[in-house]
């Protein structure tokens, strides 16, 4: 995904700075405008760095190493920045995976994806392209999670269907509840294990940069606005329990995260025998915690003073805090997520194509977010071998998500890279002590079942604002396209239509499909009810067909807009892997490896 202009602009340079004990090295500027400045690690207090920090300025460089405090306590920001996205997904699966009522195992799912989540954070962050980014759970999998859920073969079983009029049998005859949702999460362990090898491939091999040729805003702009658009029905039964409640979410969100976003509230910090007054952003910081929390208060006040209705046929009644309680106190203190902790996970060719959409569109979507994250952490853009490394890590760390069974993969998340712009702190060690927090806060179980008890408006409001946001994300990449060309509005228009239109109808119409044989007809529905595989693949065969010039198609601004007069804090030495690049220099033949750095890339670093 893209960053907002306004996060986007942030320029990493030193103006008007003194550099006193720093090392300068400026490249001639023959090749490009861009000048290389590596800066020797610092590790000033908070305080200090926040009073004299310039504007426009990096405190903390990629490389840098803050003090510890000052790691936990933005690694906690990055935390909680990731937690309202990464907590949506097991709350969204939770119905089609029949665990509605099953607090227990919503509360095992939430511990699993964030204990997952963290692990692959620091993977990404260590051996991958070892920028400062932050995985977690990925959407562009919820749309073919729900498709293949969707199948006759997977809905939920009345509950009538788990009486027993044979009372002799009953031994033999009783089904374990878990067994019904673990069956389907199998299903859904199975299909992203295999899928994702296609993106560990991609990245092994550098065959990224070659799908990347074939891949412009017009096949990104469908498939990315889809992935928001088709969750409207999810988003509408949350918000729909208690809409007063859901549009206090709403309010209270844009409330801090736009009208309050340049308040910035006074900290007091104590430092050499004085108290110091320091400004921070908090509120456009925490905004959709304030937001969520703000709400889930109400519905507190609400549910204490009974003035929300107590049964549970009564409108409103799913506003209370009061209903899921016994999560939290049934929970273990301390649950230890584990591979195959639902069983073996099974696999299905229907399955296994259906979910290939959702990891070439997360393969897309992270590539944008590596370029977005070098910007804003004083890094240059990231070379190709960094690029095919970093893939093929998020292709390991879904196979790790499918292992564990989280229900999802894993992705680049965007909101943490603005979060760089914002705190102009892009230091690595930070997003690894994030990593970590998200590791430790998944082992505790209570602190998972905690989360369960958000009331169903809250969580609904919670998701107009996070869904909008996403289809809006999508439709920020026709910036790049001439938008005055009929053939880009028919492209456009026709995928986003055609990937609302034909999953609604093969929906409605399951039947229709008969081929005679059920795999092809499970491979077929899957697909077609697809909404993101539908939507691009229309823009991708109708924007490499329709001819039309590169400046027309986007193309030119797509591959220039990393481009530019910029100034870096080092050079690209800071992809290279720890402990590995006097072994890889030693070795030649392990440099044509594309996901290591080449010989080539070495003299080019070396000559900035």
């Amino acid at each position: 995904m893209h960053l907002a202009p306004q996060d986007q602009k942030v320029d990493i340079v030193l103006r008007n700075q003194g550099a006193t004990g720093s090392t300068f090295k400026i490249s001639d500027g023959s090749h490009s405008p861009e000048k290389t400045v590596i800066v020797e690690p610092r590790t000033d207090s908070l305080e200090e760095v926040l009073d004299r920090r310039p504007e426009g300025n990096l405190i903390y460089s990629i490389n840098d190493r803050p003090p510890w405090y000052l790691c936990v306590l933005l690694g906690f920001q990055h935390y909680i920045l990731a937690f309202g996205g990464i907590l949506a997904i097991p709350l969204i699966l939770a119905e089609p995976l029949c665990i509605s009522e099953n607090n227990a195992a919503k509360s095992q799912l939430i511990s699993t994806i964030f204990f997952v989540s963290g692990l692959c954070t620091v993977l990404q962050t260590t051996i991958g392209t070892r920028l400062p980014i932050l995985q977690g759970g990925t959407f562009t999998f919820i749309t073919p999670t729900l498709a293949i859920l969707a199948l006759p073969k997977w809905r939920c079983p009345e509950i009538s269907a788990t009486t027993y009029p044979n009372t002799t049998d009953f031994p033999a005859l009783l089904i374990d509840s878990d067994e019904v949702w673990k069956v389907r999460i199998r299903e859904i362990q199975g299909a992203i294990l295999v899928a994702s090898i296609l993106q560990l491939v991609l990245g092994l091999s550098g065959l990224v940069g070659l799908v990347l040729k074939f891949i412009g805003p017009l096949a990104i702009a469908p498939t990315i606005n889809l992935i928001g658009l088709s969750l409207f029905i999810q988003s509408g039964k949350k918000s729909g329990a208690h809409w007063g409640i859901a549009a206090l979410t709403v309010c209270l969100i844009l409330l801090f995260s736009q009208y309050l976003s340049k308040v910035n509230v006074p900290l007091i910090a104590y430092k050499d025998k004085t108290w110091k007054v320091f400004q921070y952003p908090l509120f456009k910081l925490f905004s959709a915690l304030f937001g969520i929390c703000g709400a889930w208060l109400v519905c507190f006040l609400l549910t204490y003073f009974d003035a929300l209705p107590s049964s549970p046929n009564e409108y409103g009644y799913m506003a209370r805090t009061d209903i899921n309680l016994d999560a939290v106190a049934s929970a273990a203190w301390f649950y230890v997520p584990y591979p195959g902790q639902w069983g073996l996970p099974t696999v299905s060719l229907s399955s296994v194509l259906g979910m290939m959409a959702g990891v070439l569109a997360s393969t897309m979507e992270s590539i944008g977010d590596y370029y977005a994250c070098a910007r804003l952490s004083g890094a240059p853009p990231p070379p190709t071998h960094a690029i095919n490394r970093g893939i093929a890590v998020e292709g390991i760390g879904c196979i790790l998500a499918a292992l564990w069974g989280s229900g999802n993969g894993t992705t680049s998340y965007s909101q943490n890279i603005a979060a760089l712009g914002i705190t102009r702190v892009g230091s690595r060690l930070v997003l690894q002590t994030a990593g970590l927090l998200m590791i430790i806060f998944g082992l505790f179980g209570k602190i998972s079942a905690v989360f369960i008890t958000i009331p169903d408006p809250v969580i609904g409001g919670m998701f107009l604002v996070m869904f909008g946001m996403i289809a809006a994300v999508g439709i920020s990449n026709l910036q790049y396209v001439d938008l005055n060309s009929s053939r880009n509005l028919l492209i456009f228009g026709f995928s986003t239509f055609s990937g609302l239109v034909l999953p609604t109808w093969f929906h409605s119409n399951p039947d229709m499909i008969n081929t005679g044989i059920k795999e092809l007809d499970q491979l077929i529905m899957i697909l077609f009810t697809t909404h993101m595989f539908i939507g691009g693949f229309f823009g991708f065969v109708l924007d490499n067909t329709i001819p039309g010039t590169e400046e027309e198609r986007g193309l030119k601004k797509w591959r220039k807009v990393h481009e530019g007069a910029q100034t870096y804090f080092t050079d690209h030495s800071c992809y290279n892997l720890p402990f590995c690049t006097n072994f890889v220099q030693r070795f030649k033949l392990l440099q044509y490896l594309p996901f290591l750095p080449s010989l080539k890339s070495q003299e080019q670093t070396t000559h900035l």
